[in-house]
């Protein structure tokens, strides 16, 4: 082989190299962002479970106020002995940047019973939320959906006295920059001490 041959060879060889050094690191981005976003995902949906649990038990307040506070696209009151001690919680849930939060309020220890303004306590349900700001959190359905489809979902703000199910909608990524590259995740809850108000009716 001549000098020129070697020297072409071993540009060819480089330039080889080279691309499949760039697919390497190509496809381990891939795999890293996908584990990533796996992951995110998952503890996203543990946050929703647990929005579900708390939602599923919403109750009438205990200073005998509705068990829907109020309902927006991005912002829901509901009342719920989330924790299990007896007591029924005034639970907040909102979106704030890329989380969603659970503000919750104790009701006082005297009587009679009142929830003071605001969220005494705060705590993160999901983070890497990536909803945009026409891409509402929540839906709201009156007790006829699905059979009319017409007044479904509810317009928000939303008259509490109509909601039967809940529509919870997040979309997860890593990367709030990209939507491509994210996972939608939806659910829906009853809320089941809500069908007694549909019997008193």
């Amino acid at each position: 082989m001549t000098l020129l041959e070697v020297i072409i060879a071993i540009a060819i060889m480089l330039i080889a190299m080279e691309g499949f050094y760039l697919l390497f690191i190509r496809t381990w981005e891939n795999n890293h962002y996908t584990l990533e976003l796996g992951q995110a995902s998952m503890v996203a949906s543990q946050g929703v479970n647990k929005m579900v649990e708390y939602i599923r038990g919403t109750r009438q307040a205990d200073n005998g106020a509705y068990p829907i506070g109020s309902a927006n696209d991005n912002d829901f009151v509901t009342y719920s002995d989330y924790d299990k001690d007896g007591e029924t919680e005034r639970l907040h849930f909102y979106k704030e940047d890329q989380s969603v939060l659970m503000g919750i309020r104790n009701p006082s220890s005297g009587m009679p019973k009142i929830y003071a303004s605001g969220d005494e306590e705060i705590m993160t349900i999901a983070e890497n939320i990536a909803n945009s700001s026409a891409e509402a959190i929540f839906f709201y359905y009156n007790k006829d959906y699905p059979g009319d489809l017409a007044n479904n979902p509810i317009s928000t703000p939303a008259n509490v006295s109509n909601i039967r199910l809940i529509k919870i909608n997040f979309k997860i990524s890593i990367d709030p920059d990209n939507a491509l590259r994210s996972i939608e995740m939806q659910t829906f809850v009853e809320m089941r001490n809500l069908n007694d108000y549909d019997r008193i009716q």
